[in-house]
């Protein structure tokens, strides 16, 4: 008896120096420890209950998404949190500045706001970034590799969640995994997912939450690696951050300053324009670089990390190409490597070629693009494309944060797809040290903006 009293106390002490020692750094505990006082649900129907000093929540058949939220709204803060998924096949999440709109769902409401992905899944996306009930991904942890190892599963895994100003940080156990540039939300409820289930073996399952705490004075931003790739939502913007670590808009807004004409002096001065944030190259028929023409960046690049985004109109043709020399001779559109881009369902091209290979974020005519109808948004709505060549010449195209393919510029399968391909009467094709980025003008109507670079080296 004397034995249990001791462990009691000790237990007790320590707990109260813990708390002593987070309230002088200025950290406050959200959850008591108790019950569960200045949380409500909202969403589902998933049970939510405090067992041994934790919030367990329970998933149920039939119920969408549940959620645990704080009364209390929050802006700037730093969030740590443990978080354990009981189901190997489980999904749960932590939402950030988040709000609840009572009237959908036929009033049954949704909660919507960046979350911080949980998932224990093969894919491997913990710490990614989702926009639930609004954008969906906005941080897909494709775009963070070295970070898709950091979960641990049948263990707590530790999160922290830095949201200061437009920015909004993750770490997994210490790992830092996504960065996210938004104008949205600059305040919001926080919010514990139970995600909903779509098989009987997964009902009665587990998701414990603990050691919830946060700091909302004296924040300052943690540095994150410059191999993190920040995804930046504010159109023809650069952060601090992507400024340190090398990026450059290739578009500035507002002129045409470092791009021109593909096959005459200066810009071209009809068939694109720019306004409200945007180069579109006008509509003129579909016909291939007959009107304004292709436009090419002047500066010429060999190793690098290149992000833009686009719009299509319907049945629109375009792309973005890169290794671009003008040394080739052609009538219509200069050649280079192109990452397609295309309406898919109501343009001819996206049937011709071998197996798909000119369909939208494709390798034209070359290696055709893996993707998922639902990371494709829908034609008049802005998509985001990726390119990245690196140094040993391995290139990869995303799209819209998702890896679609990649290649070895000059490999033998590289060599043995341009020798089946169009581009076959070009010695050495796409192989130079270094080339132009193009804009391609195929008489269509397409809009592009927040077109960045960053050069790479070992």
């Amino acid at each position: 008896m004397i034995h249990k009293f001791r462990k009691h106390l000790i237990f007790l002490l320590l707990l109260v120096s813990s708390l002593g020692q987070s309230q002088e750094k200025g950290w406050q505990y959200l959850f008591n420890g108790k019950d569960l006082s200045g949380w409500k649900r909202l969403g589902g129907s998933a049970e939510y209950t405090v067992e041994d000093g934790a919030i367990i929540g329970r998933t149920v058949a039939n119920s969408r998404n549940t959620f645990l939220i704080t009364e209390k709204e929050y802006g700037d803060f730093v969030l740590e949190i443990d978080v354990f998924v009981e189901a190997e096949e489980g999904n749960s999440g932590i939402q950030t500045r988040s709000h609840f709109d009572p009237n959908a769902f036929d009033g049954e409401g949704k909660v919507y706001g960046r979350q911080c992905e949980i998932d224990p899944t093969p894919r491997k996306w913990t710490g990614g970034i989702y926009d639930e009930g609004r954008r969906e991904w906005i941080y897909p942890l494709q775009l963070n590799p070295s970070a898709q190892q950091a979960y641990k599963k049948g263990k707590f895994n530790h999160y922290k969640i830095e949201c200061i100003g437009r920015s909004m940080k993750t770490w997994v156990n210490g790992i830092p995994a996504s960065h996210v540039i938004d104008s949205l939300d600059p305040k919001g409820f926080i919010g514990l997912q139970v995600h909903s289930v779509g098989t009987p073996d997964l009902v009665g399952k587990k998701v414990i939450f603990k050691n919830i705490k946060i700091k909302t004075t004296n924040l300052k931003p943690t540095p994150f690696p410059s191999y993190v790739y920040v995804s930046n939502l504010i159109p023809n913007h650069l952060s601090k951050d992507e400024i340190a670590h090398g990026w450059q808009l290739l578009f500035d807004g507002k002129s045409s300053k470092g791009w021109k004409s593909a096959k005459r002096p200066g810009f071209p001065q009809n068939g694109w324009k720019i306004e409200q944030g945007v180069i579109s190259v006008m509509e003129a028929g579909g016909s291939e670089s007959t009107n304004g023409g292709d436009i090419i960046t002047e500066n010429r690049y060999n190793a690098f990390d290149l992000s833009f985004e686009f719009k299509l109109t319907s049945g629109a043709n375009s792309g973005v190409k890169y290794f671009v020399t003008l040394a080739e001779e052609t009538n219509g559109s200069a050649i280079g490597l192109e990452y397609q881009i295309l309406d898919d369902t109501l343009h001819a091209d996206a049937k011709l070629g071998r197996d798909g290979n000119r369909t939208l974020a494709s390798l034209y005519d070359l290696i055709k693009a893996q993707k998922q109808k639902r990371f494709i948004k829908p034609i008049g709505q802005w998509n985001t494309g990726r390119i990245v060549v690196y140094p040993n010449n391995k290139v990869e195209h995303y799209l819209n944060g998702i890896k679609v393919l990649e290649y070895i510029r000059g490999s033998k399968e590289y060599k043995d797809l341009v020798a089946i391909s169009k581009y076959v009467i070009w010695k050495n094709f796409g192989e130079a040290q270094e080339g132009h980025i193009l804009l391609q003008d195929h008489g269509n109507e397409v809009s592009y903006r927040s077109i960045k670079i960053k050069k790479l080296s070992w």
